[in-house]
């Protein structure tokens, strides 16, 4: 039917998505099928300066016959020619964004997930990328979507060795209506290319993830060093605990304390309590607002974990409303972490969990929130709703619109999501949520791998990790303090741990720790590298380099050591070849060029998993 080319970028009613000032362009195609009654309109965003092309669709039923939607994909993109490889990245609970990569074959090929998040089985993020292309040289595609719930990417090569890729909301548990005059948008995919390598594609989505997704105060901000209580006292705690917490922080130049799960309700366990939005003075001693100003008393801002999602059976919320939980009638539900899935379909369900936190985010002074959603959507069925089909969609809409109301009424909170970890790491969340809670997982081996398969996509600031205790609580294996802190700085830093049980030596180590992500967190903003590959290589390596190309950090981390070792040679990454760099352990200088074809020898050290975290910095050639 026509077209049109707008200044500025279209909005998503009741959905994330990028937004951009009027450098950013909008095309509108609009398509018509008369005889069905169906105007679609296809939105392009046009992103220049980060190289980027959004894309969603927009579908009204211009008929007079009620119609259903079975299938909405929000990009397609064909490919004529070409020998591509998929990347993707697959996982489970703990060890998530695992990267695979394998050459597109006749047929179709598909990620997604049913589990009403994006999950931790398959990210809904994917590359298109030649076949010989590597980390600096090649064409590659890149798509992510901006969603958070059920979703599907599919490649398929025909007979004529054309390629289609299609990115959208997963056809399974989906049936939309649409009556006369109603339209429904399409959540937004992302895409982007690059002709110099992967590396440079992963630059473009970091760049657009933090200026264009990401939003409020802290979103260029480096972000508060915390403790969370949780591996510190789990469930045991009472407000003496949390203060005496507060203190030991403050000792060591932690900035922020954040009481993790218990707080709230009759929660002692996790059988119990979830819904029941109310403090737990009997447990804490205290009232929420006297315990958030004893801890800011200390020189700690304080921060608090919620489940705003779930609800226990065991709960005065489930005994009054059991109508709110997604369930089957006349079925047994099926419970994860010993919980069910409230209604957020029903917006009567999520007005009054709005209320509920609102209300104990003005009781104190809060100035963190972690949100946890710590199991899959199952037994999908609405007793608000008229029609079953669309019931996790209109879910995911109804987290969304907890999600905007929040943050608009708390501006000033830094909210971080979580997922069970990092079941729900994508653009969709990080538009409400700077940072993610990058995984339950907290070894430091698993994680440079587990954060080199997130950093395809994502920007380091977004990612939420932290030093725990070792033997590690979910591996069993211990590294040293050193490395797990050259592993945690790489995003955003933090403890969980009892610092009460450390040695004089871990304390001395954790303050210089804290002192060293000071002066580097801003670099985190910086262009960052992947050297090596942590799923096939003995080390795992990576930088990041400031825009001015005057400050580099190296980190390594040795995952395997042998007898006789021959000398690690780490070429390193977008550096200026024509400038010295001082080198921050030997003070040796070195020419950029120098460093970038020859690269830099690691004079290994002896013992399991050591880390080198190492610090390049422009010299004048006469110093």
């Amino acid at each position: 039917m026509g077209y049109q080319i707008l200044n500025g970028k279209y909005t998503i009613p009741n959905l994330p998505a990028a937004y951009a000032d009027k450098m950013a362009q909008t095309l509108k195609i609009v398509l018509a099928d008369e005889r069905c009654g169906v105007r679609v309109t296809l939105l392009y965003g046009v992103l220049e300066e980060c190289d980027i092309i959004t894309r969603s669709v927009k579908i009204e039923n211009t008929g007079t016959r009620k119609l259903y939607l079975e299938k909405v994909s929000s990009s397609c993109l064909d490919f004529l020619y070409g020998n591509y490889d998929m990347i993707s990245f697959y996982g489970r609970h703990t060890m998530e964004r695992n990267v695979q990569r394998h050459k597109i074959l006749h047929g179709r090929q598909a990620v997604g997930s049913i589990r009403g998040a994006s999950s931790h089985q398959y990210n809904p993020f994917m590359i298109l990328a030649e076949h010989t292309a590597t980390e600096q040289t090649g064409e590659c595609y890149g798509a992510a979507f901006v969603y958070s719930g059920n979703f599907s990417a599919e490649i398929e090569k025909d007979q004529f060795d054309q390629i289609r890729f299609v990115m959208g909301l997963s056809e399974e548990q989906f049936s939309y209506s649409l009556s006369a005059g109603e339209v429904f948008y399409a959540p937004e995919v992302v895409l982007s290319y690059s002709g110099e390598g992967i590396a440079h594609l992963s630059h473009n989505f970091h760049y657009f993830a933090r200026k264009h997704i990401c939003r409020g105060k802290y979103k260029d901000k480096p972000r508060p060093v915390l403790l969370n209580s949780w591996e510190a006292c789990y469930f045991d705690f009472d407000g003496e605990k949390i203060v005496a917490l507060a203190e030991q922080a403050a000792e060591f130049g932690v900035e922020l304390l954040v009481l993790d799960d218990g707080w709230f309700g009759q929660r002692d366990d996790d059988n119990s309590s979830l819904g029941d939005w109310e403090v737990n003075e009997r447990k804490l001693g205290c009232s929420l607002r006297e315990l958030s100003e004893r801890v800011h008393q200390k020189g700690v801002l304080f921060g608090i974990w919620i489940e705003p999602e779930m609800v226990s059976e065991d709960s005065n919320l489930y005994r009054s409303h059991p109508d709110w939980a997604l369930q089957i009638p006349g079925k047994k539900p099926v419970r994860a972490r010993n919980q069910l899935v409230l209604d957020f379909s029903n917006p009567e369900v999520v007005e009054y969990i709005l209320e509920k936190i609102s209300d104990i985010l003005r009781q104190g002074e809060v100035d963190y929130v972690k949100w946890d959603m710590n199991r899959s959507l199952t037994d999908i069925y609405s007793a608000n709703a008229k029609e079953q089909g669309a019931v996790s969609y209109h879910y995911m809409l109804g987290v969304y619109h907890l999600l905007e109301s929040l943050t608009a009424r708390f501006p000033d909170i830094l909210w971080e999501g979580c997922c069970g970890g990092g079941g729900r790491f994508d653009l969709g969340m990080l538009y409400y949520t700077p940072q993610i809670w990058c995984s339950d997982n907290t070894d430091a081996l698993d994680r440079v791998r587990i954060q080199y398969g997130t950093s395809f996509g994502y920007p380091l600031s977004a990612m939420g990790a932290h030093i725990s205790a070792v033997p590690n609580h979910q591996t069993g294996r211990s590294t040293d303090l050193n490395t797990r802190g050259v592993v945690a700085m790489t995003g955003a830093f933090g403890y969980e741990l009892d610092f009460g049980k450390l040695c004089e030596r871990e304390k001395k180590e954790i303050r210089e720790q804290i002192a060293i992500y000071h002066k580097i967190a801003p670099l985190l903003n910086g262009k960052y590298y992947r050297i090596s590959d942590p799923f096939a290589e003995e080390y795992g390596a990576w930088m990041v380099v400031d825009p001015e190309k005057k400050k580099a950090l190296l980190s390594i981390v040795m995952l395997n050591i042998h007898g006789n070792m021959p000398v690690i040679y780490v070429r390193l990454f977008g550096l200026d070849p024509t400038k010295n760099y001082c080198e921050s352990i030997s003070k040796d200088i070195y020419s950029g060029e120098a460093l970038m074809a020859g690269g830099f020898p690691v004079a290994l050290r002896a013992g399991d998993y050591q880390a080198y975290q190492i610090m390049f910095e422009e010299v004048n050639a006469g110093e």
